[in-house]
C-alpha cells in the first residue's frame, strides 16, 4: 500500500478559517459605490397572455433609475441545447408558471426597488392551466407550446437485450407505480449577484456553482465575445444543482440595467422567491415492471417514467437520460427497456438536483426487487448478493465498471448486529422498530455533452510555495481542500504551501462546473498533472545539481532527494530557489488537463459511460414508527460507501452524512404543497426540511477499491447516499409496519391511513 503524506489524512478545510471568522464574502455581501438594486416583478397567474405592462407609475417614483420588460431583451432565449432554447429573461408575451418574471426595476436602494415593483401594472388574459403531468399528456389538455404535441418537453428511450424474452423466463413478474416527491435543493444562501457593464465588458460577482454556464449565457445574450465576460466567484453557500447551476432573470436584468445606467446593479432573491419560482427536482411517476426467477435472479426490467418538467425544458433532457442510463447498475440486468417522458406543466421548472435523475428510478427498482424477493421467500441480503455486479463489468448498455465494492458493502452491513438482530428489536407497539437496507450506484466524473474538460495552472514561487488556478468550483462540498491535497501530495509539500484562488473567468482555466460529482475526479486529475509538470521541471534542475537521472529524484515531506543516495538531499524551498534563480532566472509554470480515455457517449441511445467511474453505496437505516400517530423517526444509519480511495476522510464522511440527510428529508418530510400551480408552503417553516433534532446517528464505512480512472484511486463521494437513503428508509418502514409504501414523502398521514385500511 502506497505511503501518502497528505492524501487520506483528516485535513481541515482550506477555507475553514475564512468561514468561521466571517471573513468569507458571499455574493450578497458585495457592495459598490453608486450601486443600484434590482427587483423582479412576477406573474400572479400560472398560465396567461401578457396584454399590456404599464410601468409609468414605477418610473415616476423618486429613486427609480430604470425599468425593464421582456421586449428589452429582443426575443433572446436560453436553454441547455439549441433545440430547447425557449426561456426568456423576462416573459414577453406569455407566462407559463406562477411567479415567472415579467418585469424588473432598478432603484437607488432595495426598499425603493421593492416599492416600484409593486407599482408596475400588468394586464393578463388568463389561460387554462395543466398541473398534473399525466393529464397534460392527454388529448385536449391545455398546451404550453405550439411546437410540441401533448406537452411532451422531451422523451428518451432505451431498449437492450430482449425484454419480452426476459419476462417469459421469469417465475414472477411485478408491475408497480412509484412516485417521488416535489422537493428543492435546500441551500440557505439564495441566488444573488452584483453586475457591472463598462468599456471592458461584463463583470459579475455571482453565486454560481458552475460559473462558466452564466459566462456563456451572458456572452450570447449581450452579443459579446467570451473574453469580454468576467464571472468572479464569491464563496458559495450551497448549490446541489438546479438554480445555482443555471442562469436566472436576475442575472440578465442586473447586467442590462448596468449597461443602460452605467452603475453596478445588485439583486438578492428572497427565500420565498426561491421556494416559489426556482428550479426544483423533477417530481416523477415511475411505472416499473420487473421479472425474477425463483432463485432471485433478475431477468428483465421495463421502466416507464413520467416527469413533471414544469414550464420550461432547462436541463431536463439530461435528467431523462440519467434516469435510464444508470438503471443498469448496480445489479446485473440482461434485458432492459426504458421509456421516459418529460412533460410541460404550469408548475415551476424541474431541473437537476443532487443525485440527478438517478434517485427516482433507483428508488423504484430497489423497492420492487425487495418486494419480489419477499414474495419468493428470499432474504433481502441474498437477493442483492445474487444480482450484485463485481468488477470488471460491462452493462447491457456498455457502461464499464473498473472497480466495485458493492458486494463487500452489502456483506459489511449484513454482518452488523443491527441487521442480524433486526427481528428481535422490532417490538410490538405502540412504537415499533424497523431496519431496512438498500444498495445503489452513482456516476462520478460526469461527461455528458458540451465542454467537459478541466484544467489547472500552477505557479511555483521562489520560496517553494504554490499558486493554484482552477476553474473548478467549491460550492460547499470541500473540493478546494481535496484539490490542494492532490497538489501537495504530488509535489511533496505541505498543505499550507498551496494556495488556491477563487474562480475568475478572466484568469482561471475554463471548467464545466460542479455537478455530476466531477470536481475531485476531473479537476483533481488536472491538478495532479499540473503538479507532475512542475515536478518534472524541478527534477531536471535537481538532477543537474547532483549529476543524477531526473527520474530518480524523489519529492517527499518538503524534501527533495535522489533515490538510493540519502546524502543527496535538500529542502524543497532550496530547489525552488535554485530553479527560479538559475542563469537569468526561470519561471516555473505547471499546467494539466483531464483526459477521459473512454469512448464517446451516445446520448440519443443511452450507450456508453456517462461518467469516468461509478461509486457504490450500501446503506442500512433504522427507524421508529409510532403506530398511533404514524410518525417516523430515523434513529441510525450505516453507510458502506465505495468511493475508491477517500482522499480526505473528513470530507467523505461529511458528504455522505449531508447527502443522507437530504435523502431522508425527501423520503419523510419534504414536499411542496401545490394548488393550481401555486406553492402553498414557500417558507422554511412550512416546507419541512430535517432539523438538527431529526438527524440520526450516521456511521460511514469506507470500502476501498482504488479506481484506476481517478487521481490517487478516487471516485465520487457526495451523491451516492442521497440515492441510497430513500429506499433504505422505506424498507425499514416495511420491516416495522409490514406495509409497502411506494410514494414519497412518507408522511404520518399516509402511515396512519395505511394502518387503518389494513385493519379494515
Amino acid at each position: 500500500m502506497q505511503d501518502f503524506s497528505v492524501i487520506g489524512k483528516r485535513m481541515p478545510r482550506v477555507d475553514a478559517l475564512a468561514k468561521v471568522t466571517g471573513e468569507a464574502k458571499y455574493a450578497a455581501d458585495y457592495e459598490m459605490p453608486g450601486m443600484l438594486w434590482c427587483k423582479i416583478v412576477r406573474s400572479p397567474h400560472a398560465h396567461a397572455k401578457i396584454l399590456n405592462i404599464d410601468t409609468s407609475r414605477a418610473e415616476r417614483l423618486p429613486g427609480v433609475k430604470d425599468v425593464l420588460t421582456g421586449k428589452d431583451f429582443k426575443g433572446w432565449k436560453w436553454g441547455w441545447m439549441p433545440k430547447t432554447r425557449e426561456e426568456e429573461p423576462l416573459a414577453a408575451e406569455r407566462v407559463r408558471y406562477l411567479g415567472e418574471a415579467v418585469a424588473a426595476v432598478a432603484a437607488v436602494d432595495e426598499d425603493t426597488a421593492e416599492q416600484a415593483a409593486q407599482l408596475i401594472q400588468v394586464e393578463y388574459e388568463p389561460l387554462p392551466g395543466v398541473f398534473d403531468p399525466e393529464k397534460a399528456m392527454e388529448e385536449g389538455a391545455p398546451q404550453l407550446y405550439d411546437h410540441v404535441k401533448n406537452n411532451v418537453s422531451w422523451d428518451f428511450h432505451m431498449d437492450f437485450g430482449d425484454i419480452e424474452k426476459g419476462f417469459r423466463e421469469a417465475d414472477l413478474v411485478h408491475e408497480d407505480r412509484f412516485v417521488t416527491g416535489r422537493v428543492i435543493t435546500g441551500y440557505l444562501e439564495p441566488p444573488a449577484a452584483v453586475a457591472m457593464y463598462d468599456s471592458s465588458g461584463i463583470t459579475i460577482w455571482a453565486a454560481k456553482q458552475s460559473p462558466y454556464f452564466v459566462y456563456r449565457h451572458l456572452a450570447a445574450c449581450f452579443n459579446l465575445p467570451l473574453n469580454k465576460v468576467r464571472v468572479i466567484q464569491p464563496f458559495i453557500g450551497g448549490g446541489f444543482g438546479g438554480t445555482k447551476n443555471d442562469s436566472l432573470a436576475g442575472d440578465f436584468c442586473s447586467v442590462l440595467f448596468s449597461k443602460r445606467t452605467g452603475k453596478p446593479v445588485k439583486f438578492v432573491y428572497t427565500m420565498e422567491e426561491v421556494l416559489m419560482t426556482c428550479r426544483r427536482r423533477h417530481n416523477m411517476i415511475v411505472y416499473n415492471k420487473m421479472g425474477m426467477k425463483k432463485d432471485g435472479t433478475i431477468t428483465a426490467m421495463h421502466s416507464r417514467v413520467i416527469a413533471d418538467g414544469g414550464a420550461h425544458t432547462a436541463i431536463g433532457p439530461l435528467t431523462m437520460y440519467l434516469s435510464g442510463s444508470m438503471s443498469t447498475l448496480p445489479y446485473k440486468l440482461p434485458n432492459f427497456k426504458h421509456d421516459a417522458y418529460r412533460i410541460y406543466t404550469n408548475n415551476p421548472i424541474g431541473a437537476a438536483m443532487r443525485g440527478h435523475g438517478v434517485t427516482h428510478t433507483r428508488f423504484a427498482a430497489e423497492l420492487q426487487m425487495e418486494m419480489m424477493a419477499e414474495q419468493l421467500g428470499i432474504d433481502p441480503v441474498a437477493v442483492r448478493l445474487k444480482n450484485a455486479i463485481t468488477a470488471p463489468h460491462e452493462t447491457v448498455n456498455k457502461v464499464t465498471v473498473k472497480s466495485c465494492g458493492l458486494v463487500e458493502g452489502i456483506q459489511t452491513l449484513a454482518a452488523s448486529d443491527s441487521w442480524k438482530n433486526r427481528d428481535q428489536r422490532k417490538g410490538s407497539g405502540p412504537v415499533v422498530h424497523g431496519t431496512g437496507m438498500s444498495a445503489t450506484s452513482y456516476l462520478g466524473g460526469a461527461r455528458q455533452r458540451g465542454h467537459q474538460s478541466c484544467a489547472a495552472v500552477l505557479r511555483l514561487c521562489e520560496d517553494g510555495t504554490i499558486d493554484y488556478l482552477t476553474g473548478a468550483t467549491d460550492c460547499g462540498q470541500g473540493s478546494d481542500t481535496v484539490l490542494c491535497q492532490i497538489v501537495a501530495e504530488e509535489l511533496g509539500v505541505g498543505m499550507e504551501d498551496v494556495d488556491i484562488k477563487r474562480v475568475d473567468t478572466a484568469v482561471t482555466p475554463c471548467d464545466a462546473g460542479s455537478y455530476g460529482s466531477r470536481v475531485t475526479v476531473l479537476a483533481g486529475e488536472a491538478a495532479r498533472r499540473a503538479a507532475v509538470d512542475i515536478k518534472d521541471q524541478l527534477a531536471r534542475f535537481a538532477a543537474r545539481e547532483w549529476e543524477a537521472n531526473p527520474e530518480d529524484i524523489v519529492f517527499k515531506n518538503r524534501m527533495v532527494s535522489v533515490a538510493g543516495s540519502p546524502e543527496k538531499t535538500m529542502p524543497f524551498e532550496q530547489l525552488a530557489k535554485i530553479a527560479c534563480y538559475s542563469g537569468s532566472g526561470a519561471v516555473i509554470i505547471g499546467k494539466g488537463y483531464s483526459d477521459y480515455g473512454i469512448d464517446v457517449l451516445d446520448f440519443e441511445k443511452g450507450i456508453g459511460n456517462c461518467g469516468t467511474s461509478y461509486s457504490f453505496t450500501s446503506q442500512l437505516t433504522e427507524v421508529d414508527v409510532d403506530l398511533e400517530t404514524g410518525f417516523i423517526r430515523c434513529t441510525d444509519m450505516v453507510i458502506a460507501h465505495d468511493c475508491g480511495r477517500p482522499l480526505n476522510p473528513v470530507n467523505v464522511e461529511a458528504q455522505n452524512q449531508g447527502a443522507a440527510i437530504q435523502g431522508m428529508g425527501q423520503a419523510l418530510y419534504e414536499e411542496f404543497r401545490m394548488d393550481q400551480g401555486r406553492t402553498l408552503n414557500p417558507n422554511l417553516a412550512d416546507y419541512k426540511m430535517p432539523l438538527a433534532p431529526d438527524i440520526p446517528r450516521i456511521e460511514v464505512i469506507d470500502i476501498l477499491t482504488d479506481d484506476p480512472s481517478g487521481p490517487f484511486g478516487a471516485k465520487e463521494a457526495s451523491e451516492g447516499a442521497i440515492v441510497s437513503t430513500p429506499p433504505s428508509v422505506f424498507t425499514a418502514v416495511r420491516h416495522a409496519t409490514g406495509i409497502w409504501f411506494k410514494e414519497q414523502p412518507l408522511t404520518p398521514e399516509k402511515v396512519v391511513m395505511a394502518l387503518r385500511n389494513r385493519k379494515q
